[in-house]
């Protein structure tokens, strides 16, 4: 990898290794944009196949923070960090405090908090060392999954919306891909309105507790794609959207909690030409970064799920610029969130501008 080309690519601002020889931390801290505030963005602890492979997942996750912040309104940038360890066996007190000195001697231009691979456990080591960590046990905001669901349930009412010309779904056929605790808690959502379900995961028990709490119908993992339903769920691997399941659709609309859904971008290209609503994924996710966040100004659960509400109005803004401009609802987010960035980013340019012709003048 050539890195400074990687860099200078996406614009990234920063890239900080940390090593800690007492503790074998082998760290990298991705600091892409702090336009709109500190980087925020999770601590993901794996056993990467190599330290090109762990640069390339923290500058890839980087971005996307500063895409799903700035989408959510948040007045964060985008940051992330990984630790190259076995997440259940590398890890350590030593290493994660050693850890949490590095964020510390950044003041505050990255916020660290949970990811794959860490838990609220080793938030509160971490916050040994620092202030600049958010999931704590102390900060308040407990089991987020609710605040999650609650979000990607609002989004796929407005995902409805665009693609039937009405929010209810009520008697709507989803399918949904993963039943884990934040897409059971959907479920249930959508279930108590009045929505049959589709179901299907890798862990038969989680198929098997959706079955029953909600009447699901079971299907294998092979087949979901290509159930006759009017909205396709994925809520659980990335990259599911490619050229071997889109032919399988009969879906109108995808909506779901998973990350990284499109395998490439080209292929919400296709879901485009074919007329198919897609909520691009960080945009309607966001209720858990939504809920994290609100620990940097006193965590408040009625305030939390009063900012997730919006991300129905921010999707029905997406899916009408991505209409009215005639592109991906991708590339549509993509283009709200950057517009939004560089608006704040041309402002303080300009106060720059006339405080250095007030300076120049005196």
């Amino acid at each position: 990898m050539k890195i400074f080309e990687s860099l200078a690519k996406d614009d990234y601002e920063q890239v900080i290794h940390c090593y800690d020889k007492g503790s074998g931390l082998k760290a990298i801290i991705v600091i892409h944009d702090t336009t709109l505030g500190p980087a925020l963005g999770g601590l993901r602890i794996w056993n990467y196949a190599s330290e090109e492979a762990a640069l390339e997942d923290a500058l890839r996750l980087a971005k996307g923070m500063t895409y799903k912040n700035a989408a959510a309104g948040l007045n964060l940038g985008g940051g992330k960090a990984v630790i190259l360890a076995d997440p259940k066996t590398g890890k350590s007190e030593a290493a994660l405090r050693a850890f949490g000195r590095y964020v510390e001697s950044l003041q505050g231009r990255y916020i660290t908090a949970e990811d794959v691979g860490t838990t609220e456990m080793d938030m509160d080591q971490i916050h040994a060392e620092t202030n600049y960590v958010t999931g704590t046990s102390s900060g308040g905001v407990g089991d987020p999954s609710p605040v999650t669901s609650y979000g990607i349930y609002k989004g796929i009412k407005a995902t409805a919306k665009a693609a039937f010309n009405d929010d209810s779904l009520q008697g709507k056929t989803i399918a949904v891909q993963g039943v884990g605790m934040v897409a059971y808690k959907l479920c249930q959502h959508m279930y108590e309105e009045g929505a049959h379900l589709i179901v299907t995961d890798i862990n038969q028990a989680a198929v098997d507790r959706a079955v029953q709490d909600f009447q699901a119908t079971a299907v294998e993992p092979d087949d979901i794609y290509g159930v006759d339903c009017d909205i396709f769920s994925p809520c659980a691997l990335g990259g599911i959207i490619n050229d071997e399941t889109i032919p399988q659709l009969k879906a109108k609309a995808i909506a779901g909690s998973a990350n990284n859904q499109l395998l490439e971008n080209r292929h919400g290209d296709v879901l485009h030409e074919k007329g198919i609503i897609y909520a691009p994924d960080y945009v309607i996710n966001s209720g858990g970064v939504i809920n994290v966040s609100d620990e940097l100004q006193g965590y408040n659960r009625e305030r939390v799920f009063k900012k997730v509400e919006s991300i129905y109005d921010i999707l029905t803004n997406v899916f009408s610029v991505s209409q009215t401009d005639n592109i991906p609802t991708y590339a549509a987010a993509d283009k709200m969130a950057e517009d939004r960035i560089n608006a704040l980013r041309d402002a303080r340019q300009q106060f720059l501008v006339q405080n250095k012709h007030v300076l120049s003048n005196k």
